[in-house]
């Protein structure tokens, strides 16, 4: 799996297989919380992460009280959902967020020294 800014990435994509394999017709949240998630989990630790963050749907699975007590006692994270609008792009979630504070207490003389200080924070942010 891709790293993500340190962490990994849940997909919902084996779940998927599960339910093929097993005949179910859908993934219910018992489904979701002692097979999916756990096989998830276990592959985001074997990679040696320790901390998950996991952004979720608005499926039924997702939300309900079992799979949120399942991510509770499991001390997962959950990501929000970013605002919508047609003029918002990912860049706007993260990369100039992070610029703008570690910009913000700095004063520049020139045009090309603001340019360049933000160049140089964008080099340092890891891949």
């Amino acid at each position: 799996m891709p790293e993500w800014k340190g962490r990994v990435p849940l997909t919902r994509s084996h779940c998927e297989r599960i339910t093929a394999t097993r005949g179910c017709k859908a993934v219910n949240s018992e489904c979701y919380t002692t097979t999916c998630l756990p096989e998830d989990f276990k592959e985001v630790r074997k990679n040696g992460q320790c901390r998950i963050i996991l952004h979720h749907g608005n499926a039924s699975c997702h939300i309900s009280a079992e799979t949120t007590w399942s991510l509770q006692d499991q001390k997962t994270e959950l990501t929000g959902h970013p605002s919508y609008g047609p003029d918002l792009a990912p860049n706007d979630f993260y990369l100039f967020p992070s610029v703008k504070n570690k910009l913000s207490c700095q004063r520049f003389s020139t045009h090309e020294e603001a340019v360049g200080a933000f160049r140089m924070h964008v080099l340092e942010i890891p891949q």
